[in-house]
Formats: C-alpha cells, structure tokens, sequence
C-alpha cells in the first residue's frame, strides 16, 4: 500500500495521514511515514516527543550526506542520477507507535523543473519507498501541487486529497486528479474534513463523483485540542479515529 496524502495547508491532511499510519501500525503492519512537507509536523501527529522532532535534520538538509552519495561537491558540478539510498529509511528514520517516520524537506527552488544533487536525492527516496519496500508507505506530502510536478510521486497506489467543505479544496482535488493522469496514478480519491453539518456533506456530495468519495471527518474540537497540546489526536480523539477506521476499510476494499 503506497498512499500520497495531499490538499490545501491548513485542511488536515497531515491529521489524516499520521491517523492512518497509526491505524495500519495497530494491525501489526510495517509503515513508514514520509514527511515531505517543508512545514514539516508529522511527527507530532504521529505521537513523537518535541526533543525527539528538534533532533531530527530533514533529508534534503543533510549536505554532507548528499554530497557522499550523489558525488556532487562545490568543485565538482556532475553528480550520479541514481546514488544509493535502500538504506536510508532504516538509517535515519525514527520508530514511535509502531510507525517509522522518515523526515525528507523539500528543495526550495525557484521553479518546478530543478535537477539539483537535493532533487534527486529525495526523488530516488520516494521512488525506493514506492516501488522497492515492502512496508506501508504514506507520503504527507507538500501543500499545494509543485511535488506533482517534479514527478516524486509516480509508482503511488493512489493519491488522497484531503478537503474541506469550499470551493477552492474542490478546485485543488481536480487539479491533482488532473495531473495524477499524466503520471500515471488511476486512483484519486477524496476525504472530506471538518464538516460541520448535512449542508456540508450535501455540496461535498454535489461537487465530488461518489466513486471517488472515501468518507468524511466530522469538525472535531478534541482534535484541535490534540493539535494545541501537540498529541496524537489518535491518542485524544476517539471520533475522529473512528471515522478514519471507516475511511481506511474503504482503501483496503479497494485494493
């Protein structure tokens, strides 16, 4: 199971992802959970300590490491397109709750087309994970849809776009359905977050093809709680995780 979590900042994407991993923790599965969010709070969903999260240094930050396996250095501008990476997820990434977190950062550029050491450091990860590791994998990905353009994402089981009841969240779940196209991802679906009432569920329903419709997360204050005490909110929030429950039964049906 290879699952890209995406959407709009600020819609619950990563509260979603780190339930999920949780959740597929708790059957005894292996999951390593990706964090390629330059705002990078995964961690904390996902039950980490602060002093835990303040020692861990993203991936694409990790020069020295770059330079090693990619060959790149200040004197040296051609460097390997294929470096060695199947040992970095046990490397470097962290265990807590059952769940591996692997921290990756992003490359800021000024443009989507950067072939930088950096770049192709991160995009040999997510490949490797996709398409070489047998474990769950859930990529938190970015807000936004740049990650899509450079092409990270190819190999994923499905893309999850995470929405809130408004227009713009509609809009962002057509362009990453449009765009999972041309990398050839079939399977976009949708969960809704913070719905508040029927009215909501009704223009969800209206705007969203209910094949591609996983469920909805109900607007939980315990799981704003959870966020502002920085805790898991699978460890705060029984509701929300048992809409998450019902939300995965429906992923693993569908595999």
């Amino acid at each position: 199971m290879k699952i890209a979590v995406t959407g709009k900042g600020g819609v619950g994407k990563t509260t979603f992802a780190a339930t999920l991993a949780r959740l597929y923790a708790e059957e005894g599965r292996k999951v390593l959970a990706a964090d390629v969010d330059p705002d990078a709070n995964l961690g904390l969903a996902l039950g980490f300590s602060e002093e835990v999260l303040d020692s861990i240094v993203p991936i694409s930050k990790m020069r020295k490491l770059v330079e090693e396996r990619t060959g790149a250095s200040s004197d040296n501008k051609f460097y390997k397109l294929n470096p060695k990476v199947d040992d970095i997820p046990d490397t470097y990434g962290k265990s807590c709750n059952g769940v591996k977190l692997l921290v990756l950062g992003t490359v800021e550029t000024g443009g989507g087309g950067c072939v930088c050491p950096e770049h192709v450091m991160l995009k040999r990860i997510l490949n490797n994970m996709v398409l070489h590791r047998d474990d769950v994998v859930i990529m938190d990905m970015e807000a936004g849809l740049e990650h899509m353009g450079r092409g990270t994402t190819e190999g994923m089981d499905q893309f999850i776009v995470v929405i809130e009841p408004g227009a713009r969240s509609i809009q962002t779940y057509k362009n990453v359905k449009r765009l999972a196209k041309d990398l050839g991802v079939k399977q976009v679906r949708v969960v809704a977050n913070k719905v508040r009432d029927e009215e909501d569920e009704e223009f969800i329903k209206s705007k969203i093809p209910a094949e591609d419709l996983l469920g909805f997360i109900h607007y939980n204050q315990e799981v704003i709680d959870a966020d502002r005490q920085g805790k898991s909110p699978y460890d705060v929030s029984k509701t929300a995780t048992e809409e998450i429950i019902k939300i995965k039964d429906r992923i693993d049906q569908d595999q």
